[in-house]
């Protein structure tokens, strides 16, 4: 049975969100960690060497144009995850929520190849971040560093990392208690309408800033003018300008 996307947006409203035990399991089960991972969008930690990979455009980076490519990556064995938790089941929910505008990716491409990126929701002011992918050195990275910073610009408050990685760590991700995470949480989904029969319409102002820029055509997208005012940064020395400004 396919997961209610209007279920499945509550869930995450309220810090729930679904599993599987292996890609060919029959059964999904949600979740409510203990301790929470989040990287706080300030606290982005942007090594010097990444910094010179996201400035020189080594990869191109785009959003919401190979959404259920990215996802099928992200499902599938690797020498380093001979399986993942998502099945099949979870793999069709994510599309639909994609379709009405909740589900987003970025992803990024060497020519016309996909070579990593990662896939999650958002909801209100919060990104609830699912699964990311490499299958170039740094691209997982590289795509974490472009959604940080487009999720700045955005005026999101929240990414939601779910559990601790070393490589999250690396990156800047900290741990939270549950009642610390729900209370970010709560103010990042305020205004959010998820109640019986709601009408599904979109992750919203933030997401819209965030990904419609790097949603656009190719041809609009091979060398976009540096912006923070209409179109946010999109180019990677305005993406590393960004990380590493303090107010």
């Amino acid at each position: 049975m396919m997961i209610d996307p209007l279920v499945l947006l509550q869930a995450y409203s309220i810090g729930v969100f679904p599993m599987a035990d292996d890609r060919d399991a029959d059964d999904v089960y949600w979740v409510e960690p203990k301790r929470r991972a989040i990287l706080p969008l300030d606290g982005f930690h942007l090594s010097r060497s990444l910094a010179k990979v996201v400035r020189r455009d080594r990869f191109r980076v785009t959003a919401n144009r190979a959404f259920a490519q990215v996802l099928a990556l992200c499902a599938e064995s690797a020498a380093d995850r001979p399986s993942t938790w998502i099945n099949h089941e979870i793999e069709v929910a994510y599309r639909h929520l994609h379709e009405r505008g909740y589900a987003h990716s970025v992803e990024l491409w060497e020519g016309e190849e996909l070579v990593g990126g990662l896939y999650g929701v958002a909801l209100g002011r919060a990104f609830f971040g699912e699964s990311m992918v490499s299958r170039r050195p740094d691209a997982s990275k590289v795509a974490l560093a472009w959604l940080v910073g487009r999720m700045r610009f955005g005026g999101f408050t929240l990414l939601d990392c779910q559990f601790m990685t070393d490589h999250l760590r690396s990156m800047g991700a900290v741990e939270i208690s549950q009642r610390a995470y729900l209370q970010l949480l709560g103010e990042a989904v305020a205004g959010v309408e998820l109640g019986a029969g709601a009408a599904l319409s979109g992750s919203g102002a933030a997401a819209s800033l965030a990904f419609d820029p790097l949603s656009r055509d190719a041809d609009a997208s091979l060398s976009p003018p540096p912006s923070f005012t209409v179109s946010g940064p999109v180019s990677g020395h305005s993406i590393v300008q960004l990380l590493t400004h303090t107010s």
